[in-house]
């Protein structure tokens, strides 16, 4: 994830750039590499519509009611929201103000604060009480949330210190399943968290446009009735690991970006359409088709072809079992 910085005083420069030496220090990043993008050359409304639009980190150091103001305009849902956390320019406190469980804000925090030595201030009830986070658990297990209503019912029932359940059938399951988190005493806080069943297997020219690449991916997914949320990971060939539009879309809708080298692809069972110009430029006849395939795991179905528009491809596979 992209963590990008803003600072409003001469000492807040400063503090970015000693937590980014002090992250190099720690071998969070390579020698050279920023942890913090601090930025400075555009308005402070612009730079936080770019960064929630591509679903980056956003850290500002400075005051907290400059942050509040500055989001408030592009704040829409806490399970999709971009991570925000504001720093003191002094370095002593680290707050996550937005997304601290599903977006990772608070684990982010906790980081900064320990390069640093800050106070990290969470202020998430489950975590002042050691209590089970239902959005978190599912953030960690690559599980999307059904009932979305459920996640505050479990939540207050763990706070109150009554025990929660996980309900899972035929338990060891040989494939994935689905998992219900309950007060083991009133189900009627039943929380209903689904393992997700597609792979997006995409392949694209170099430099496609993000904002066309995301609404042709958007395009094939409402046509076969799919939503983003139950996309378990975008898949592709190695070479396009960095490709921006790509790794713009896995941000914005926080999904992992699996990649397989030539050799691997070639090696996915299955019939994929071929392509002699594809195979002349990467190694490989087929990129999407394959790369959705091997995502999806053993004994994952193709279920759409390889579509292509405007340089772009994209082919979605199903998991097995789920």
């Amino acid at each position: 994830m992209k963590k990008a910085a803003i600072c409003f005083t001469q000492k807040g420069q400063e503090l970015a750039l000693r937590i980014n030496a002090a992250a190099r220090a720690a071998g969070l990043v390579d020698t050279g590499e920023e942890y913090l993008q601090l930025s400075f050359k555009c308005s402070l409304s612009e730079w936080v519509g770019l960064h929630f639009q591509e679903h980056d980190a956003l850290i500002f150091i400075g005051a907290t009611g400059i942050a509040v103001r500055a989001i408030a305009p592009f704040v829409r849902d806490k399970l999709t929201d971009s991570p925000v956390i504001v720093i003191d320019d002094l370095g002593q406190f680290v707050i996550p103000l937005l997304s601290g469980h599903a977006g990772g804000a608070n684990k982010l925090a906790a980081t900064i604060a320990e390069l640093i030595g800050a106070v990290p201030v969470i202020t998430t009830a489950t975590d002042h009480h050691g209590a089970f986070s239902a959005d978190v658990f599912a953030s960690e297990y690559g599980l999307q949330i059904a009932n979305r209503e459920g996640i505050k019912k479990v939540s207050a029932k763990a706070i109150e210190g009554k025990p929660v359940t996980l309900s899972v059938k035929n338990y060891p399951p040989e494939e994935p399943v689905d998992l219900i988190v309950a007060d083991e005493t009133d189900r009627e806080y039943s929380l209903l968290l689904k393992p997700k069943p597609y792979t997006l297997g995409v392949g694209m020219k170099r430099d496609t446009d993000a904002s066309r690449a995301e609404e042709f991916f958007r395009k094939i997914l409402s046509e076969n009735e799919i939503s983003i949320g139950e996309l378990y990971a975008v898949c592709t060939i190695e070479c396009k690991r960095d490709e921006p539009a790509i790794r713009t879309f896995c941000r914005k809708y926080s999904l992992p970006l699996i990649t397989f080298d030539t050799e691997l692809l070639k090696k996915a069972q299955g019939e994929f359409t071929s392509s002699a110009f594809v195979e002349k430029t990467v190694g490989v006849d087929n990129v999407c088709e394959r790369a959705a395939v091997l995502g999806a795991g053993p004994g994952g179905e193709l279920i759409m072809k390889k579509h292509s528009g405007g340089g772009i491809t994209a082919a979605i596979a199903k998991r097995r079992g789920v």
